[in-house]
C-alpha cells in the first residue's frame, strides 16, 4: 500500500439504504399516489428552480421542505385531482427503511485497513436525525459532509474539493462511492476515482481491492 492514505467517501441514500426507486415505491404506496403522477408533479416544481435535479431545492437548501411540499401538493391537486398534504417526507420516507448492513461491514473493513472513511451526501436538513438512527456516524465515519451544512452539493467541484481538504489527501487519493452516475462523473472530473454503486457485493470487492492496492 502507498504511504499516502486513501479517502473513501460513501453516499447515503441508495448505498447505505435500499435503492431509491424502492424507497420511492414504498412512499407512493403509503401516501396513495401513483409514482408517475408524483414524478410529473416533482418535475414541474423542480423546473421552477431552474434545475432538473429533484432534490436540489431542498438539500442545499433553496427552500424549506414544507414550502416545497406545499408546491408539490398544489400541482398534484390542480393537475391531477390528488390531495396529499405533507409538511415533511422524513417520517414516511424513513419509516421501516433498512440499513445496508453489508455495506456498513465493507466500510468498517476499509477503515480497519487504514483508509479514511467518510459520508458525502446531498441531505435535506429535516432528514438529519432520521439517517443518524440508521447508522452510527461516530463509529463508522471519520467525517460526515452534508450539503445543507456546507452549502455545496454533489456533483459540484466545490463539494469534492472540500471533501478532499477535510480528508487531508489530494484529489487523486479520494474515492467516491455513489449510486448516481452524474455524481460519479462529477467526482472523476474533480480528479477523484469513482465507484458507481449498483451491487453491494461487487462494490465491496472493488473497494477492498482499492484499499489494499492504495490506488
Amino acid at each position: 500500500m502507498s504511504d499516502e492514505r486513501i479517502a473513501v467517501w460513501s453516499d447515503f441514500g441508495g448505498v447505505l439504504t435500499p435503492p431509491l426507486s424502492h424507497t420511492m415505491g414504498v412512499f407512493c404506496a403509503r401516501v396513495g399516489v401513483r409514482p408517475e403522477v408524483l414524478n410529473e408533479a416533482l418535475g414541474k416544481v423542480t423546473a421552477r428552480y431552474g434545475t432538473e435535479d429533484v432534490m436540489l431545492p431542498i438539500d442545499t437548501p433553496l427552500v424549506t421542505e414544507a414550502e416545497w411540499l406545499a408546491e408539490i401538493g398544489e400541482v398534484l391537486a390542480t393537475d391531477h385531482g390528488v390531495t396529499v398534504r405533507l409538511t415533511t417526507l422524513a417520517d414516511i420516507w424513513f419509516d421501516g427503511r433498512e440499513t445496508n448492513h453489508a455495506w456498513v461491514t465493507a466500510l468498517r473493513a476499509a477503515r480497519g485497513g487504514g483508509a479514511f472513511v467518510g459520508m458525502l451526501s446531498n441531505m435535506v436538513p429535516t432528514w438529519d436525525a432520521h439517517w443518524r438512527r440508521m447508522v452510527d456516524p461516530a463509529e463508522l465515519f471519520d467525517d460526515v459532509l452534508l450539503s445543507f451544512e456546507v452549502g455545496h452539493r454533489k456533483p459540484s467541484p466545490a463539494m469534492f474539493a472540500l471533501a478532499a481538504e477535510r480528508a487531508g489527501v489530494p484529489a487523486e487519493r479520494c474515492v467516491l462511492v455513489d449510486d448516481l452516475a452524474h455524481n460519479c462523473a462529477g467526482a472523476e472530473a474533480a480528479g477523484w476515482r469513482a465507484l458507481h454503486f449498483t451491487d453491494t457485493a461487487e462494490a465491496a470487492a472493488r473497494l477492498a481491492e482499492i484499499v489494499e492496492k492504495g490506488v
